[in-house]
C-alpha cells in the first residue's frame, strides 16, 4: 500500500473506533443518567487509539509494524501504573497507583474519586 492508502485506512479505522466508542458511551450514559460531551468521546478515542499504538500492514508478503503518524506512541497506561507499584516496592497495582496516574487530569481524578467513594459505600452496605 502507498503511504496515502495507509493514511486513508488509518482514518477509516479511527472513524470506526470513534463511532464504536461513541455508541458504548451513549449506552453507558443512558444507564447512569449523565451526559458525555463530544470532546470526552474524542479524548477517549484518542486514548484508545494511542493504546493500540501500532497496526500491521502487508508489505511484500510480510507483516511489518506501521507507526501511526497521528499520535506519538506514549508510554502505556499499564506500564505507568506498574512502574508506580514497582517504585513503591509492591508486586501488585493498587488504587493509589491509578489515582497517581490521574493526578494531572482533574476531571478524571474527580470521576475516579467519586466512583471509589461510591464503591466503598456500597461495599460497606453489603457487609
Amino acid at each position: 500500500m502507498a503511504a496515502t492508502e495507509d493514511e486513508a485506512l488509518q482514518e477509516r479505522l479511527k472513524a470506526a473506533l470513534w463511532y464504536s466508542i461513541g455508541k458504548i458511551v451513549d449506552e453507558e450514559t443512558l444507564k447512569l443518567g449523565v451526559n458525555a460531551t463530544p470532546q470526552f468521546i474524542g479524548a477517549l478515542t484518542e486514548m484508545v487509539w494511542a493504546q493500540i499504538g501500532m497496526l500491521s500492514s502487508r508489505e511484500k508478503g510480510r507483516v511489518r509494524p506501521l507507526r501511526l503518524p497521528i499520535l506519538p506512541l506514549p508510554e502505556s497506561v499499564s506500564q505507568d501504573v506498574e512502574s508506580f507499584a514497582k517504585h513503591a516496592s509492591r508486586g501488585m497495582v493498587v488504587v493509589d497507583d491509578v489515582m497517581l496516574l490521574s493526578r494531572r487530569n482533574e476531571g478524571l481524578e474527580a470521576v475516579l474519586k467519586t466512583f471509589l467513594n461510591d464503591y466503598l459505600i456500597v461495599g460497606k452496605k453489603e457487609k
